[in-house]
C-alpha cells in the first residue's frame, strides 16, 4: 500500500467526473513574444537586469549567471577537451532547453516580428556540436533536449551565485510515455511569461516539478540519513508535513502535498512573487482533475483544434467539462 506522503495524484488513473477548473487555451507560444537580439557580450547581465523586463527575450533568464555569448556573431567556447562555437541565440535556446529538459523544436523556430532583424535558432548546429539531439513526437514533429555534454558545459559556465536561488538545467528525457504532455510545458512558460512581464514582472527562474519533489523527500528523509537502523520510511507527521507545505507555498489537502509542473519565480514591485502552472489535458479527469482545480494553480492546455505536435488537439466538447 502506497503511503500518502509520498504519492503525487498524476500517477494515479481516477474514475471521470465533472468538475470546475480555471481554463486558459493553451496555444502555441512563442510566435506573439517580441525577440530582442542586440548584441551583448558575457558580462552584462548587471545591464539586462537594468532593462524594462517587458523589453527582455523570454530566454534571457535562463542565461542569467552563465557566462556564454550572447551576440550575433558565434564565439569559441571552451569545456575541457571539447571546443564549441556558439552565438547568442545558440546560448539562449540551449539554456532553455535545459531548464525544460524538453521543448518542440516547433516552439524553438516559431515565426519573428517582421519588422526586427532576427534570426531562427539554428537546432542543426546544436545538435551537430554535440550539445542537444531530437527526439520524435507524433507524426513528424520533434523536440529538442540536452545531452549530457550539453549539460556540462551549461553547468561549468556558471558564475558563483549566492544571492539567488540557481536555474536547473537538465538532460534526456525523463519520461518518455508523458512526452506529449512536457513539450507543452515551455508553451504555458511564454505565455505566462508575457502576461507576467506585461504587469511589470521581472521573471527570475522556473522550477520545475521534479525539483520541488526532490526538496520534499529530503526534508522528509532528514532525519534517516546516516541511521543504520532507518527502515527508509520517513517519520514525519501529518502536522509537520502540512507546515512544509505552507513554508513552501504549496497545497496540502487529502493527505498529501500537491505539486504543479512548474513554478515560476519573479519579482514585481520590489517583491518576490511565483506563480505554479499545471498544464493539463484531455485525460485529466476524475480525482486527479479535482484535485488540480482544488490547488489553485493556474492551468494552461491545448484546444482551439491547433493540431500541434504530441497528441490530438484538445476537444471542446471536452473543455466543456472543466469549465
Amino acid at each position: 500500500m502506497s503511503d500518502p506522503r509520498w504519492d503525487d495524484p498524476r500517477d494515479h488513473d481516477e474514475d471521470s467526473r465533472d468538475l470546475d477548473i480555471h481554463w486558459i487555451e493553451l496555444g502555441r507560444g512563442g510566435a506573439s513574444d517580441p525577440r530582442d537580439d542586440n548584441p551583448r557580450d558575457r558580462d552584462e547581465d548587471v545591464r539586462e537586469r537594468d532593462r524594462d523586463p517587458r523589453d527582455r527575450d523570454p530566454r534571457d533568464v535562463f542565461l542569467d549567471g552563465l557566462e556564454l555569448p550572447r551576440g550575433l556573431e558565434r564565439e569559441v567556447v571552451i569545456d575541457g577537451d571539447h571546443r564549441y562555437e556558439l552565438n547568442g541565440e545558440d546560448s539562449r535556446s540551449l539554456a532553455a532547453v535545459g531548464a525544460f529538459r524538453v521543448i518542440s523544436e516547433r516552439d524553438l523556430r516559431d515565426p519573428r516580428d517582421e519588422s526586427t532583424d532576427l534570426r531562427e535558432p539554428d537546432l542543426r548546429h546544436l545538435r551537430d556540436e554535440g550539445l542537444t539531439r531530437f527526439v520524435s513526437l507524433a507524426g513528424r514533429e520533434r523536440a529538442v533536449t540536452l545531452t549530457e555534454r550539453g549539460h556540462h558545459l551549461l553547468e561549468a559556465h556558471r558564475r558563483d551565485r549566492t544571492d539567488a536561488r540557481e536555474q536547473g538545467f537538465y538532460a534526456g528525457v525523463s519520461r518518455p510515455r508523458e512526452l506529449s504532455h512536457d513539450v507543452q510545458l515551455y508553451r504555458a512558460y511564454l505565455r505566462e511569461e508575457a502576461r507576467l512581464r506585461d504587469e511589470g514582472g521581472d521573471i527570475r527562474g522556473v522550477v520545475l516539478d521534479h525539483e520541488l519533489k526532490r526538496e520534499y523527500q529530503e526534508w522528509l528523509q532528514e532525519h534517516n540519513r546516516g541511521r543504520a537502523d532507518s527502515d527508509g520510511r520517513p517519520d514525519r507527521d501529518a502536522r509537520e508535513i502540512e507546515e512544509w507545505a505552507q513554508d513552501h507555498d504549496l497545497p496540502y489537502f487529502d493527505e498529501s502535498v500537491h505539486f504543479p509542473d512548474f513554478r515560476i519565480e519573479y519579482e514585481l514591485h520590489g517583491r518576490d512573487r511565483h506563480e505554479d502552472i499545471e498544464v493539463v489535458t484531455e485525460h485529466y479527469r476524475g480525482d486527479h482533475a479535482a484535485s488540480v482545480a482544488r490547488s489553485g494553480f493556474t492551468c494552461y492546455g491545448r484546444g482551439g483544434g491547433s493540431g500541434r505536435s504530441g497528441g490530438r488537439p484538445f476537444d471542446p466538447r471536452v473543455a466543456e467539462e472543466f469549465l
